[in-house]
């Protein structure tokens, strides 16, 4: 058996879809893809892979108004792709899983190939 450079089992992995996911899942895949269309977007979910950033610490991290952060982080959440925790006045950001993480780090990788 080989396994595919990224470290996960091909064909273990490729078993787990042998049958075409019902249109609803393809369409919440399409949506998920489309949240990694926005460069903000995506300087937003790098810095957060460096740990959790308050709003300010990734305004300043990405170059860009607190306004237009904060709209960039609301279609983040609503794609589950980050998380937030209240710490008194601040809101803390993190990516939601270590998936997040990973398809960045993958997409980052194949990029540069």
């Amino acid at each position: 058996m080989i396994d595919c450079p990224c470290g996960c089992n091909r064909e273990a992995t490729t078993a787990l879809f042998s049958d075409m996911p019902d249109e609803e899942l393809l369409f919440d895949v399409a949506d998920l893809f489309k949240a990694f269309s926005d460069t903000t977007r995506i300087k937003i979910l790098f810095a957060l892979m460096g740990g959790p950033l308050s709003v300010t610490d990734i305004t300043e991290a990405v170059g860009c108004t607190q306004s237009a952060v904060s709209h960039q982080l609301r279609t983040l959440k609503q794609a589950r792709l980050v998380k937030a925790a209240r710490d008194g006045k601040n809101v803390i950001y993190s990516l939601s899983d270590d998936h997040v993480f990973t398809m960045l780090a993958q997409g980052i990788t194949h990029v540069c190939e």
